[in-house]
């Protein structure tokens, strides 16, 4: 059967799209404590856990992903994430937090952890002039993800009650996750699309094609990871304290500020399209130095001024330039490694996720409790920000050193 690219990119962002609902993760809180008296930060755990099994699989899952294929991991993440989604009801119908954590934290983050991977690294091989673009659809998916599932959520709470809307979820993510990983297919090499194209006369190159386990011991990888690490840390833990510090820094009301965190999210979506399609056009290694630039003039702007209307517009330019780190770092990754065993380097590259998902929140909630105020906070994040624009000016540097940039991103 022949494949055709935008058919798998298409796949690709459906999949995200239902594997993104755990982001929606925080219209379920509130009426699962009220369901069975939980404290409402114990239910939030659950999240927290579910993102760290996902950075932390992965980097099984990538490996996976290149050995068997990405139908067999998208076909393994629909079984796991649906199945975490149904024992999440059944958690709820025996009132078993600890099983909320097994169902929801373990079983359904190894589910996304597998599907996260899954169509990334095999969308890339089909979109070599395109890395960018083909990767922030992809990814736009999981972060748009929330805007759907959090209304039909709500509407199923209303209609068929708490413990049935887990399970309608996982029956509708299971049958959609599994037909769509069936159009998710790695190019043959009948149809494999060359690794140098032509592009506005411009030439493209991939990288030096490593093994995953080559790729981790080098420098670019490492300083990688960390840029990663530190744009997750620094986002989401804005993300975890965004209405909280809206109201103490500026005094916004609790309704503006629940409306600002609507907004942010839409913010969130577009930049991983919008950096991702950029970088096609100036190179990774310039898209990420102005992603940490403005992160840094962003924080402060925050830090010096509590106005509403400038809080809210440097909020969302910094969850633009958060989104665009799940986007941008894989076809960095290409750029660099090559994209033969992309699905692994990837994979092994999350785990910061894994790490910042429980240092970021951590971070802002320590400083603001030691020092009661976001002020601290606000230059923590800065001084982290300028070690990663430190980092990713010294990978631009060491591929200019040894001519291994392509002419996009030289410019």
């Amino acid at each position: 059967m022949k494949i055709n690219r935008y058919g798998v990119a298409i796949a690709g962002v459906i999949f995200h799209l239902m594997i993104g609902s755990v982001y929606a993760w925080s219209v379920f809180t509130a009426p699962i404590a009220q369901q069975t008296g939980w404290d409402e930060s114990a239910v939030a755990l659950a999240f927290s856990i579910a993102i760290f099994f996902l950075g932390m699989s992965a980097a099984f899952m990538g490996r996976l992903v290149e050995v068997a294929g990405p139908r067999l991991t998208g076909t393994i993440a629909s079984v796991l994430y649906g199945l975490g989604m149904a024992l999440t009801g059944m958690a709820l119908h025996v009132h078993s937090l600890w099983l909320l954590y097994i169902a929801y934290g373990v079983i359904g983050g190894l589910g996304l952890g597998s599907g996260y991977v899954t169509p990334v690294s095999t969308i890339i091989k089909w979109f070599p002039d395109k890395r960018g673009l083909a990767t922030g659809f992809a990814i736009m998916g999981f972060g748009f993800a929330a805007l759907l599932t959090g209304p039909i959520a709500q509407q199923l709470m209303m209609t068929v009650g708490l413990e049935r809307t887990f399970y309608y979820l996982a029956g509708g993510y299971f049958v959609i996750m599994l037909l769509a990983a069936q159009f998710i297919r790695t190019p043959q090499k009948s149809q494999e699309l060359k690794k140098v194209v032509e592009v506005q006369g411009k030439r493209l190159t991939a990288g030096p094609e490593l093994t995953a386990n080559q790729a981790v011991k080098t420098r670019s990888f490492k300083l990688l990871w960390l840029m990663f690490f530190i744009n997750i840390t620094c986002g989401i833990g804005l993300v975890s304290a965004a209405s909280p510090m809206a109201q103490s820094v500026t005094g916004m009301t609790a309704t503006a500020a629940a409306v600002m965190v609507g907004i942010i999210g839409l913010f969130n979506g577009f930049g991983r399209l919008v950096w991702a399609t950029l970088s096609d056009f100036i190179g990774r290694p310039l898209t990420f130095n102005l992603i940490f630039l403005l992160d840094v003039i962003m924080l402060g702007l925050m830090l010096l001024f509590n106005l509403p209307l400038i809080f809210v517009m440097a909020l969302c330019l910094l969850m633009t330039c958060y989104g665009a780190g799940f986007s941008v770092i894989p076809a960095y990754l290409g750029d660099i490694f090559g994209t033969k065993n992309l699905g692994a380097i990837h994979g092994y590259i999350l785990t910061a996720w894994a790490v910042a998902g429980i240092v970021g929140p951590l971070l802002l909630s320590v400083t603001h409790q030691l020092f009661q105020s976001y002020t601290v906070t606000l230059m923590t994040f800065i001084l982290v920000d300028l070690i990663a624009l430190a980092a990713s000016f010294w990978i631009q540097r060491d591929f200019i050193e040894n001519g291994q940039l392509n002419n996009k991103s030289k410019r």
